[in-house]
């Protein structure tokens, strides 16, 4: 019932903006009835979460309701869900204020608002993701749902995209709370590693054992500390505290949801999750009390300084994140109870504030505090809503704040008594005394709050502020959401019994500070107490600090701030920004060449590095060179095709002109190939030779666009350096693979390969059946780049859509293509060779080709068109072999796809353009389309039938004829394969040979014709 619950969550937000489309603001109504199903769906878990032991894992027996389903088994990574206390608890609070924040945005968002579609669908995916976060039980699965959360928070906060304040807020969240992030996945996965298992309830119940053994406890202290890292800067906590007021510049909505009830509690919930076993490690108290009493006192301090009245519940948010972090990370049994009550308290209050602050905003249009004045006489009902929340923020009685703090000071209190002797024992007090004095900050501006958004101002002189007037009455759906959160936290500060029983088994987790004294309990009244007479010294004190709000005011304006974090944040994002800057000006420079050696030389350089200076155990660079004899060849033919290599690269970097370097480098490719052929490697060879070739093509095609030297600042240095980078790269590559063969400790995994090709495969050809079934999922992802690199050089060619003929083969006339228009721009001798070869070209009457007669005569070559004549559809029918018969012998889908590729080269060199259209007239993306298509086929329809992917099967067929064959699935992927390689071909050779053709004439028309007008200009001038 969970995981179903949460994939129609998630699958209804995916929905949400198509019915937003149809029902418009509606829809948010759907959208909180929804939540509050599935809120009535987790209460339904109460009475199992109350007979179970909270502590036992998944499958042990009494243990909380959960759902397994194994995900990634080989990594132990599972879609683990459990529903303790904690996790009900916290799921209930983010459904109940869910649904009431959807039904607070039904009236918050006018109905020709556009953009609401798209933020109740990433609102409602936050619910749904918070949700899983809350109740999942994997490490992986945590980090997944807390990912989530970040990212869908930087949507929200960044909804008003025209705004750039919104999107610097939007931006600065996500960078704070990733780092964060990140930091806690090394301590999540660390943690998981110790104990290892990534089930979190398992983790915890281990957690004993790794923090007292001397051997994890250095270990499990620093993954611990990685852990809060990542709280911390969700909630929002010093030094990551600016994030959170910044944040305000997203809608109402978003503050009342994400930074009251659900995303700032997420890390609040993390400490609250990790502190049963992690509470005693070594820094966890110092870090949860110390930074969350600076967090408290420096969030009521600014709180104290705002002027926007949802500012001031900003500050005041981060404050209150603060004092939960103390309690609920404390770790003792009255704690977990606070913690825990406190946390559901504050959601009440802080969502049912802010939609009271986006209520006045909403109706008036300012939030400033010196500007709204006589609230409380003409909207009472409003009045009365943030009156009840503000004094439960504060801690009054009767309400649910009350009471949740008089069991926080209760905590503290027998905290400090119980801190022993020295050091100690002033720590345990001066964490108590910082709690007063932070709980007195927060009556102080929750009544700075109140009087600021509705009571009467006046002027220096005394004059009453003109009372500030809504645009209408308030709508009763606007208010009804702030107006049932107030009616609960009245109506559980009467009746705490249902939090107590539904809080009281997470607190048993924990131990009592002191055994033999009685756990604390929810109570509007525990009598007269020195913890009442604690909270009536807050509201003395936050009273006398609001009466004294101007000279308090002077006080804060005299104080400079010690620490600006913000301004931090943005001296980092400046010195990342400089260095980026810095190191882009040194190596991005425009050049190829500096780009090859610099990857070069980094590739060369890490390597060596390990290789010199990475030995395990010590051992020297010798002792890993140690062989019995070095074989120079075991061939003659071995040492003449080195030789053809070695004169190749020789010539590749002597070369003047780039046509020969290509032409060299071509030759070192076919001398490999060779040497392949050599080793008894027959699919290597015919596969690298193929491959040459065809880059040889590409590359000479792309040429025409580039000059014909090689020109260099200083061309003797620039070769010398070339080449001896080159060298070092060949020769470290050469010790790196010469070194990894001779470290080999286990078996290689090819070992298995002949048997499985050919027993599992069904396939003699052990390469062929590897890359379409041994490894079938690389050679997938192969032909997936191939496509998409042919996209990319097609995007880069092409103006305009490819694959589109501009003239039908008919209506080209004979002899045009390529045709230098004018021979006046000529020399006397051009024009006589011209003429000759149109004589030789016309003289054959029949049309070897089927578009040979659209070239210009001075191209056409009757010689090579009759080649390509008589050698296409034998290329074509040997195209076709290899790829049915690579399963067996050498060849296949790339192979045959590739020699398929050289005969519409051929056939493109040879006729041209038109040629290439007539010989292949269907579209390369298409090609390529249904390549893959295949592909995955092949890769499906084992699975529809009851099988795993790309498994595959094999029978034998009699055919007329050719008599009884053995077929094999696989087959089918190569036929992929085949459509994809000739695609990719087709598309380069229309990229850049066919488009380059036609731009190359147009310019050769505009130069001819500029030439013609020149000469008869000057002629014209001569005559006159």
């Amino acid at each position: 019932m969970i995981i179903g619950m949460l994939a129609v969550l998630f699958a209804l937000s995916i929905l949400t903006p198509f019915l937003y489309h149809r029902f418009g603001r509606r829809t948010f109504f759907f959208l909180a009835a929804v939540l509050a199903v599935a809120m009535v769906a987790i209460l339904s878990y109460v009475p199992a979460v109350l007979e179970a032991d909270q502590a036992a894992g998944i499958g042990e027996p009494n243990a909380p309701p959960a759902e397994v389903i194994e995900w990634i088994p080989q990594f132990g990574v599972e879609l683990a869900f459990r529903i303790d206390a904690l996790a009900l608890a916290m799921s209930v609070l983010i459904l109940g204020v869910g649904a009431l924040v959807m039904l607070y945005c039904a009236r918050y968002f006018s109905a020709s608002e556009r953009a609401a579609g798209p933020f109740a669908a990433e609102l409602f995916a936050f619910a749904a993701s918070m949700l899983g976060l809350v109740l999942a039980d994997d490490l992986v699965m945590l980090f997944v749902f807390w990912e989530l959360t970040t990212i869908l928070s930087f949507l929200l906060i960044g909804f008003s995209a025209h705004r750039i304040y919104a999107r610097r807020s939007a931006i600065q969240a996500l960078l704070v709370t990733t780092f964060g992030g990140l930091a806690m996945l090394v301590g999540l996965l660390w943690l998981g590693q110790l104990a290892g298992s990534y089930r979190l309830s398992e983790i915890l119940a281990a957690a004993p054992e790794l923090v007292s053994d001397p051997a994890t406890a250095t270990a499990v202290d620093i993954a611990a500390v990685l852990v809060l890292l990542g709280a911390l800067s969700k909630s929002a906590l010093v030094p990551f505290h600016f994030w959170l007021p910044a944040a305000m510049a997203a809608p109402t909505p978003v503050s009342a949801y994400l930074h009251a009830a659900a995303m700032v509690k997420a890390g609040v919930y993390l400490v609250a999750r990790f502190a049963p076993g992690f509470h005693e490690t070594s820094f966890w108290l110092p870090l949860v009390l110390g930074l969350g009493l600076l967090t408290m006192l420096v969030g009521a301090w600014r709180a104290l300084r705002q002027t926007d009245i949802k500012l001031v519940l900003a500050y005041g948010t981060v404050s209150q994140l603060g004092f939960l972090i103390m309690v609920n990370g404390l770790g003792t049994e009255d704690a977990a109870l606070a913690g825990l009550t406190m946390l559901l308290a504050h959601g009440l209050f802080k969502a049912a504030l802010f939609m009271v602050v986006g209520i006045i905003d909403h109706q008036s249009g300012t939030r400033d505090l010196r500007k709204l004045s006589g609230l409380a006489r003409t909207q009472r009902p409003l009045f009365i809503v943030a009156l009840i929340s503000t004094a439960s923020m504060a801690g009054l009685p009767p309400l649910f704040g009350f009471v949740a703090k008089e069991v926080v000071f209760e905590s503290f209190f027998g905290y400090a008594e119980a801190s022993g002797e020295g050091s100690l024992l002033i720590w345990g007090w001066l964490v108590l005394a910082g709690v007063v004095l932070g709980s007195a900050l927060t009556v102080a501006y929750s009544a700075r709050f109140l009087w600021g958004a509705f009571a009467t101002k006046r002027e220096a002189s005394g004059t009453a502020v003109a009372p500030i007037v809504f645009k209408g009455p308030v709508p009763r759906v606007f208010l009804a959401a702030p107006m049932i959160l107030a009616t609960i936290t009245v109506g559980l500060a009467l009746f705490p019994q249902p939090v107590q029983a539904l809080v009281e088994p997470w607190a048993t987790l924990f131990a009592p500070v002191v055994p033999e004294v009685e756990p604390t309990y929810l109570a509007l009244w525990h009598g007269l107490t020195p913890v009442l007479g604690l909270s009536a010294l807050t509201w003395v004190l936050g009273y006398l600090l609001f009466r004294a709000r101007e000279p308090f005011a002077r006080v804060q304006a005299k104080v400079p701030p010690v620490l600006d974090a913000e301004r931090g944040y943005r001296a980092s994002v400046r010195g990342v920004d400089m260095l980026s800057s810095w190191v882009t000006a040194r190596t991005q420079r425009g050049a190829l060449g500096w780009y090859l050696f610099i990857i070069l030389a980094v590739a060369t350089v890490v390597p060596l590095s390990v290789v010199i200076f990475g030995a395990p155990g010590g051992a020297g660079v010798t002792d890993r060179w140690m062989v019995d004899s070095f074989i120079i060849a075991e061939q003659p033919l071995q040492v003449v095709l080195a030789l053809i290599i070695l004169a190749g690269a020789s010539g590749a970097i002597w070369a003047p002109k780039r046509f020969m370097a290509v032409l060299m480098v071509s030759l070192c490719g076919w001398g490999i190939a060779g040497i392949f052929a050599l080793q008894g490697a027959p699919d290597l060879a015919l596969t690298l030779l193929l491959v040459e070739s065809i880059v040889l093509v590409v590359f000479v095609l792309a040429l025409r666009s580039l000059p014909a030297g090689i020109w260099t600042q200083s061309p003797t240095r620039f070769k010398f350096g070339r080449a001896a980078l080159g060298i070092g790269f060949g020769v470290v590559m050469m010790a790196v693979a010469a070194m990894s063969m001779n470290s080999r400790s286990a078996v290689p995994v090819s070992m298995e390969y002949p048997w499985m090709a050919y027993e599992v495969g069904q396939g003699a050809n052990i390469v062929n059946v590897t890359l379409v079934d041994i490894r079938v999922w690389d050679t997938f992802g192969e032909i997936t780049v191939l496509a998409a690199a042919a996209t990319g050089i097609a995007s880069l060619i092409f103006v305009k859509r490819r694959d589109v003929q501009r003239r039908e083969l008919h209506e080209v006339p004979s002899g045009t293509v390529g045709r230098v228009l004018s021979d006046k721009a000529l020399s006397p001798r051009q024009v006589r060779e011209i003429q000759v070869a149109r004589s030789f070209a016309t003289v054959a009457r029949e049309a070897w080709l089927v578009a040979g007669r659209t070239v210009a005569p001075e191209h056409r070559s009757i010689v090579f068109e009759v080649i390509t004549r008589l050698m296409f559809h034998g290329i074509i029918m040997i195209s076709l072999y290899l790829l049915l018969a690579g399963h067996n012998l050498p060849g296949g889908g790339f192979a045959g796809g590739l020699l398929a590729g050289l005969a519409f080269v051929l056939r493109y060199l040879a006729g041209g353009r038109y040629e290439l259209e007539a010989a292949i007239p269907f579209s390369a993306g298409a090609l390529m389309g249904w390549g893959l298509a295949i592909a995955c086929f092949t890769g499906l329809a084992p699975m529809i039938a009851g099988g795993q992917a790309f498994q595959s099967f094999d029978f034998y067929l009699t055919l007329p004829i050719f008599g009884e064959h053995h077929f094999v699935s696989a087959i089918l992927f190569d036929v992929g394969v085949y459509l994809v390689v000739i695609g990719l071909i087709v598309d380069i050779l229309r990229s850049l040979g066919s488009e380059i053709d036609v731009r190359s004439e147009r310019e050769g028309q505009r130069a001819s014709t500029t030439a013609h007008g020149i000469h008869g200009e000057t002629s014209a001038g001569v005559a006159r």
